[in-house]
């Protein structure tokens, strides 16, 4: 075969292969710029960003089921805050009505099955150490992180945590069945009410109580740095995180009210470059 043709047809085939390939739909970036992309792992389908160069952020918005990449654009801007110093990751939750992930709904570990999106997508990006900064519903996450990766997760910030009101014990799981459930089961119809009901359920009302993914024992003898941002909505009680930065051994926690009047948000955003700065390991 002509030299020049054979070289072609490898070529060819070696291109054919690579769009084959099921997991990586873009490349994500090095150290530096920006990367919007996509990551599958068996039935499930992350979409995420990558945005900036140096130690690995992830960022988790708040919206509860919802929670969305959009909605880091509030209380504070937060790729724009911390892009420049820091390797921001950030992902659409998965099947957040208002997101492009998708999945199963896992409905013996809901928390556990978003716990494996975010350390799965990390893995996906090579990155093994990192520090978290997560918004409401991004609380009992980043504590179920916290006990499922202690020695990946390097510092920890919780803003406006979700937490358990023993005075609305149903809250949680009555918000989702009429405003998250009805619109997801319209994008998914092979998906019914009752799997739905089933899988809030096991989230929001088996064993509920404190931040819904950890004990109060678990926080008392957590070793990972953490700062509380509280907030007082009926979704995050201020009881609850500051009783978690009480337990927490090496929790610390900011200024309250952090958002009101607006002038003080930059104050909160400087606290958070400080102790992301201070638990930064030398080496990054």
């Amino acid at each position: 075969m002509d030299p020049i043709r054979r070289k072609i047809l490898k070529t060819g085939a070696a291109m054919t292969a690579m769009a084959a390939a099921p997991q990586v739909f873009a490349q994500p970036p090095g150290q530096g710029g920006t990367a919007t992309s996509f990551y599958e792992k068996g039935p499930v389908r992350i979409h995420y960003q990558v945005v900036g160069s140096g130690f690995p952020l992830l960022l988790i918005a708040g919206g509860g089921l919802n929670s969305a990449m959009t909605g880091l654009r509030g209380p504070f801007d937060v790729i724009k805050e911390f892009s420049g110093e820091y390797r921001c990751v950030a992902a659409d939750l998965r099947n957040a009505n208002n997101g492009q992930s998708s999945g199963p709904l896992e409905i013996d570990r809901p928390w556990d099955s978003f716990t494996d999106d975010h350390l799965g997508l990390m893995d996906h990006l090579g990155i093994d150490k990192f520090a978290v900064m997560g918004f409401c519903i991004g609380g009992p996450f980043i504590w179920n992180l916290l006990k499922r990766a202690p020695n990946r997760v390097v510092a920890a910030v919780l803003a406006q945590p979700v937490g358990f009101r023993p005075e609305m014990p149903t809250m949680f799981y009555d918000n989702n069945m009429t405003g998250w459930g009805p619109e997801f089961i319209k994008r998914r119809p092979e998906v019914t009410m009752a799997t739905v009901e089933r899988f809030l359920a096991k989230m929001y009302k088996t064993d509920a109580d404190f931040v819904f993914t950890v004990t109060r024992d678990f926080v008392r003898n957590c070793q990972t740095p953490v700062l509380i941002l509280p907030d007082d909505v009926p979704a995050h009680p201020y009881a609850v995180a500051m009783e978690a930065a009480m337990l927490a051994p090496k929790a610390e926690l900011s200024m309250y009210p952090w958002k009101e009047p607006p002038e003080r948000i930059p104050l909160a955003v400087r606290q958070i470059r400080s102790f992301l700065r201070a638990h930064r390991p030398a080496s990054a």
